[in-house]
């Protein structure tokens, strides 16, 4: 039987990689690691326990036992998208580094050739899922865009363990091959509810570039209640609840 475990991971990719000359795609690798590494740092994460996988313009890191949900949706989200401004500062445009991130908190567990389990498959999903594509196509001053999973938005944001206020974010629906859920994006310095994730032109090259019309490729934006708005005659409430519940005999339901 295999090793269960809950971890924190984070995933994330350079945009139009392929579309660049070989002096850039060197400098974005060495770039990549270096602010990672940096933004790590400084937000007090331990940056030497990160497994990290490398695959040229990508990296894929399982964070370790406890590593803290709110600094790297925070303080390292923030350190990365200043050191991106930095690097980019004095760049020529088709060479800025502007990266998709993803974070995710779910089953991984150690295994021959990485980790397995449920998270590491549907980070990846969040991080190459259309919709994040086209946040960032349709952000052209943009340097990053942010995916987080449900249950990261939920228990970290949504509980105010950060500085971001939860309407930062954008809810959107994915459905990648397999995997089918929902998504909270945000691109910072942008209104993200104002941008067109459905078949916005991009800067970017060949996967890069959103759908033209519709929902963004397998994506359909949710037009999401402010938490504080009363519920309209009609809506559907659904109630989520983590964990067991032992209520035999109970009904769950709203009266009116």
């Amino acid at each position: 039987m295999g090793t269960f475990g809950r971890r924190l991971l984070l995933a994330v990719d350079a945009k139009g990689y392929g579309g660049v000359d070989v002096v850039t795609q060197r400098e974005w690798q060495e770039a990549i690691r270096r602010l990672l590494r940096e933004a790590a740092t400084e937000a007090g994460l331990d940056w030497e326990q990160w497994v990290t996988q490398v695959g040229g313009d990508s990296v894929f890191a399982v964070l370790p036992q406890g590593a803290s949900e709110p600094c790297l949706v925070d303080p390292f989200m923030r350190h990365l998208e200043a050191g991106l401004r930095t690097f980019n500062r004095n760049r020529r445009d088709e060479a800025w580094l502007r990266l998709r991130a993803a974070v995710h908190f779910g089953t991984a567990s150690p295994a021959a050739n990485g980790f397995e389990g449920r998270a590491p498959v549907e980070i990846g999903r969040l991080l190459d899922s259309r919709v994040l594509k086209a946040a960032l196509a349709s952000a052209p001053e943009a340097h990053l865009a942010l995916a987080v999973s449900a249950t990261v938005f939920n228990d970290v944001i949504g509980e105010a363990y950060t500085t971001i206020r939860p309407q930062e974010f954008r809810e959107v629906r994915i459905a990648e091959k397999e995997y089918e859920g929902r998504a909270w994006v945000r691109v910072p310095g942008y209104d993200v509810q104002a941008l067109d994730l459905g078949g916005a032109a991009g800067h970017g090259h060949g996967d890069d570039q959103p759908g033209a019309s519709g929902s963004a490729g397998g994506a359909t934006v949710s037009d999401t209640r402010p938490p504080s708005a009363p519920t309209a005659p009609g809506d559907t409430v659904v109630q989520v609840i983590n964990g067991t519940v032992h209520a035999q005999g109970a009904v769950f339901g709203i009266s009116k």
